[in-house]
């Protein structure tokens, strides 16, 4: 009887549907930092998120201050919020998500798988994602929404009508549904840790051991272990960081009530693959190794174990390859979902790591439920004495089992009361789930190009929105505005004509400029006569060279030879005659007689262009 029973568990194998499976494995939180809190469908408050918990659609986040979070999907997107953002998830599917934030700040890095697609919608807009991007978006608290798109394609849409906004560039959305675009600004901290993750987080060289759908999860792998190759399995990764002593899988987390069953939730950074896919196998000389699923039959499961549990404890163990799985739901081969088929007896002898030192784990049923570490004492090996069980525990969830990690949160760094109030049905029916990039979320039906604001320009839309019920008080206030025109005459009074009659009097204080007192000195030809050729020393008179001081002596000599020279015509005629003009322009003294003796002629002035010309004469 007990092998007719095991045959047909067996036979089950080939008739399940891939429909049942679960789809609580789609996200999880792949990064927690500072106390960021999640709501989930079972329980309808806030509690303390745990790293590498699932998350679902109908779930909810708070990021407190000094916090950070960051969403991981099997397709390779990742999702992360800064502080102070408040996110619900509308909806989680195979390839595609839906998020709604009402404040704070996310960053994402979309794949850009074939047919998935990411949908972010805030207050005042809605940006959906089909193609490999990376783009940031900020929400305040009014909910005036940025889209700064680093690289790709985002669709982006208000109630007014949608626009795509290429890499390089930054769309502004604000509450009048008016939207202005710029270039991008300075890289913050923000985006500069982003970056960093992204480049931490690539593929790497372990990726080659893995089916394609986890070779996203690589770096979580090679970070933290290292592969290995055996002959019964072909390559196979171990952890190299461990921190306790006698170690096995599924030792450090807790199981939690999520989605209607128990997952295992493990605080190893690594925990998430390992524990959801494939099955563990003991290598000597190696030690605990992780098998992965073979290509085309990798199933997310809330946790690969074989289940022990009495009144006072509840023990596992984590199956080997080949081994068959019980639970509620289809988890790939070697799975049997219990739902549909009535299994009654599990033989313990076919569980090969119950044999392995310290490879089955053991706590209270209080500890199971509350979480509460306590000491339980159990001598023998339970898969050796008492019967195994099929499927999870049947203990019914609490309160406790429903928190992923325990741990006081600080009433500062609880969401506020406004936040709390937030329903999410009501925010389905609000923003649907649309994957046709043609088909609107929010904007009109009609095909209609979003509103921009021109640079300087002021938003007309709240005008329009009055002009139903304003147009009659509108109309006579710019009649009044007019009236103010006619003053406009006021310029008539031109103070410029007279300013006109102004420019003219100046140049008559310059006309004096032009007066020459030369001609009176033509009525002294005849003292010029006496000496003809000793007045061309006098135009540097000695009473002259005593009074100026030196400086002024070299300035302007060199004034007055630069100035006869362009006047030629007076050299055709007897040039002594210009001697007594020039010495007219000095003051008028009768001193100029006595400075010619003809006895002693004056010292002359090797430098002197006179002596040069007569000279050359």
């Amino acid at each position: 009887m007990k092998k007719f029973k095991f045959i047909t568990a067996f036979l089950s194998l080939l008739i399940a549907m891939p429909a049942l499976a679960q789809t609580a494995g789609e996200m999880r939180l792949s990064l927690i930092d500072g106390d960021t809190q999640v709501a989930t469908a079972e329980v309808n408050e806030w509690v303390p998120a745990s790293i590498n918990m699932p998350v679902r659609g109908g779930d909810s986040l708070w990021v407190p201050e000094g916090g950070k979070v960051e969403v991981q999907t099997p397709e390779g997107t990742y999702v992360r919020f800064n502080e102070g953002a408040y996110v619900n998830i509308l909806a989680s599917e195979p390839g595609s998500s839906q998020f709604y934030m009402s404040q704070g700040s996310a960053y994402l890095n979309f794949s850009g798988r074939q047919g998935n697609v990411i949908q972010i919608d805030t207050p005042l807009s809605s940006i959906r994602v089909y193609q490999r991007a990376k783009f940031k978006v900020d929400v305040d608290e009014s909910g005036y929404t940025t889209v700064s798109v680093i690289s790709g394609l985002v669709d982006v849409e208000s109630r007014d009508g949608r626009t795509s906004v290429n890499g390089g560039k930054a769309i502004s959305i604000d509450s009048d549904g008016y939207a202005s675009v710029s270039g991008l600004g300075p890289v913050d901290d923000w985006e500069r840790w982003n970056r960093s993750r992204d480049r931490r987080l690539a593929k790497t060289a372990g990726a080659r051991h893995l089916p394609q759908e986890l070779q996203t999860y690589s770096s979580d792998l090679d970070n933290n272990g290292r592969w290995v190759h055996t002959p019964d399995y072909g390559y196979i990764w171990t952890p190299t960081v461990v921190v306790s002593v006698g170690w096995s899988p599924y030792r450090i987390g807790r199981w939690v009530w999520i989605g209607g069953d128990y997952v295992w939730i493990s605080y190893e950074p690594w925990g998430w693959v390992p524990y959801h896919y494939g099955r563990w196998v003991f290598v000597v000389r190696i030690g605990w190794c992780w098998v992965p699923p073979v290509a085309g039959a990798v199933y997310w499961g809330p946790g690969f174990v074989g289940w022990v549990y009495t009144p006072t404890y509840v023990a596992w163990v984590p199956l080997a390859p080949g081994e068959i799985y019980y639970g509620h739901g289809y988890y790939g081969p070697y799975s049997v979902d219990i739902r549909t088929v009535r299994v009654t007896d599990v033989r313990g002898a076919t569980y090969k790591n119950i044999h392995v030192s310290n490879s089955v784990t053991v706590v209270s049923r209080n500890s199971f439920v509350t979480g509460k570490q306590e000491k339980v004492s159990v001598k023998e090996n339970p898969f050796l004495k008492q019967k195994i069980n099929v499927g999870r525990p049947d203990i019914k969830p609490e309160k406790g089992t429903m928190m992923p990690v325990v741990k006081q949160i600080p009433q500062s760094k609880k969401p506020p009361a406004a936040l709390k109030e937030v329903k999410v049905k009501e925010l389905k029916q609000s923003r649907p789930f649309v994957k046709e990039r043609k088909s609107p979320v929010i904007a009109p039906k009609v095909e209609k190009t979003m509103p921009f604001k021109e640079p300087g320009a002021k938003p007309l839309k709240p005008e329009k929105k009055a002009l139903p019920g304003l147009e009659k008080k509108v109309m006579p206030q710019p009649e009044k505005k007019i009236q103010p025109m006619p003053e406009k005459p006021s310029p008539e009074k031109k103070p410029q004509p007279s300013i006109e009659k102004k420019f003219p009097q100046v140049p008559e204080k310059v006309q004096p400029m032009p007066e020459k007192k030369l001609p009176p000195s033509k009525g002294k030809e005849p003292a010029i006569k006496e000496v003809p050729k000793k007045p061309e020393y006098k135009i540097t008179p000695s009473p002259y060279e005593k009074t100026p001081p030196p400086p002024v002596e070299k300035k302007k000599p060199q004034e007055i030879y630069k100035a006869p020279e362009p006047q030629k015509k007076p050299e055709k005629m007897q040039p002594a005659k210009e001697a007594p003009e020039m010495k007219s322009k000095q003051p008028a003294k009768p001193a100029e007689k006595p400075t010619v003796q003809p006895g002693k002629p004056q010292e002359e002035d090797d430098e002197s262009p006179f002596k040069k010309k007569k000279q050359k004469e």
